[in-house]
């Protein structure tokens, strides 16, 4: 059996929680297996909580590279990854971006020939990058009884588009700009990618976990085929509640005891996004308090492991709201915390932390 503590201590491990890691961003974001993106600047703040040293211009020269590309994947969301991933993960997250796409747009885009809509798409998109809106206005010309948004969204589920630069390049601004995959990185996707290998890499970043917990953060249903091919070469293990666990062999599981640092998590941060059971990093109530109704997720703070207060930045001011008291010495763990994001966001400047 495997004891809440020590499934949150063997999270917060491959999460690269337990202490920062000195690797480059693009080896930590394919060990995380990407970062959720939606919002353009949360991916450098969580590799700011997990590498030593780490420096916003690195990213920002993966995504100016294309060494990194911004991207719909896994549970229909906007992932921050390396371009081989990129390249990977897209066709097996496919599935789910169909069925999304048919259910909520079915009757709407039911006359369409969908194939036709993503080959004239295409071909817009092989001239310059363009904006959802502007994507959407040269489909309209094909098709002028659809609205241009459903055709613009009718792109984004069904072909492989990245979000390219300067749009969440640090000290950047820009609108969300789509150009194909094929296009931007001069490669298509990978022919034959298994399910086997993403589900060993999910457990790698996100283990011990159950099946429901890679669905939940995959977003992909009828996974338990694939833990059971994959069973004879996993660990199977057993949680507080009965539950059947699968595990890498050779993954750290350091224990329940191993010492967790006070982390400040970056909003939308994948840590509490990707499992079914979220407890073993966040109870329910405290959730509620940073998972709003609107589907925002709040920057966090951990404190032995788990959440036990969020936190917000308004440039040089950053304010922290803890969900129960702490002590002398976890206050003052979350004082240097924030003051070296501050440092980190917002360098040169005089900085203010509040609520602590």
């Amino acid at each position: 059996m495997i004891s809440r503590h020590a499934l949150n201590r063997a999270t917060l491990d491959r999460q690269l929680l337990l202490r920062r890691h000195s690797m480059p961003a693009l080896q930590a974001v394919e060990h995380l297996v990407g970062l959720q993106a939606q919002a353009p600047f949360p991916p450098y703040f969580g590799l700011w909580s997990r590498l030593d040293g780490f420096r916003p211009e690195e990213l920002a020269r993966l995504l100016e590279q294309r060494e990194a590309v911004r991207i719909v994947l896994m549970r229909g969301t906007v992932h921050l990854v390396s371009a081989a991933d990129g390249l990977t993960l897209r066709p097996l997250t496919q599935p789910l971006l169909t069925r999304y796409l048919l259910n909520a747009y079915g009757k709407t885009i039911a006359s369409l020939d969908l194939d036709a809509v993503v080959a004239t798409g295409r071909r817009a998109l092989e001239e310059r990058p363009l904006t959802g809106a502007q994507l959407g206005a040269r489909l309209a010309e094909r098709y002028p009884g659809v609205s241009a948004a459903d055709l613009s969204q009718i792109m984004r589920s069904l072909a492989p588009l990245v979000q390219v630069p300067p749009r969440a390049v640090w000290g950047k601004a820009g609108q969300t700009a789509y150009a194909t995959v094929e296009s931007w990185l001069g490669r298509a996707p990978h022919p034959a990618p298994t399910l086997d290998d993403l589900v060993t890499r999910y457990l790698t970043a996100f283990g011990p976990a159950t099946v429901a917990d890679a669905q939940a953060w995959s977003g992909l249903t009828g996974l338990r085929e694939v833990f059971d091919r994959l069973r004879p070469r996993l660990v199977v293990l057993e949680d507080e509640h009965g539950r059947e666990l699968f595990d890498l062999p050779d993954a750290p599981r350091p224990g329940p005891g191993a010492p967790a640092p006070v982390r400040l998590l970056a909003p939308f941060d994948n840590l509490l996004l990707s499992h079914a059971d979220r407890t073993r990093v966040i109870s329910d109530e405290h959730r509620k308090r940073v998972i709003t109704i609107n589907g925002q997720v709040l920057g966090t703070v951990l404190v032995d492991g788990f959440v036990q207060g969020a936190w917000k930045r308004d440039k040089a001011v950053l304010t922290v709201d803890m969900f129960a008291p702490v002590t002398a010495g976890q206050a003052e763990e979350i004082q240097a915390e924030a003051a070296a994001l501050l440092a980190f966001a917002e360098p040169g400047k005089a900085h203010d932390i509040r609520g602590i």
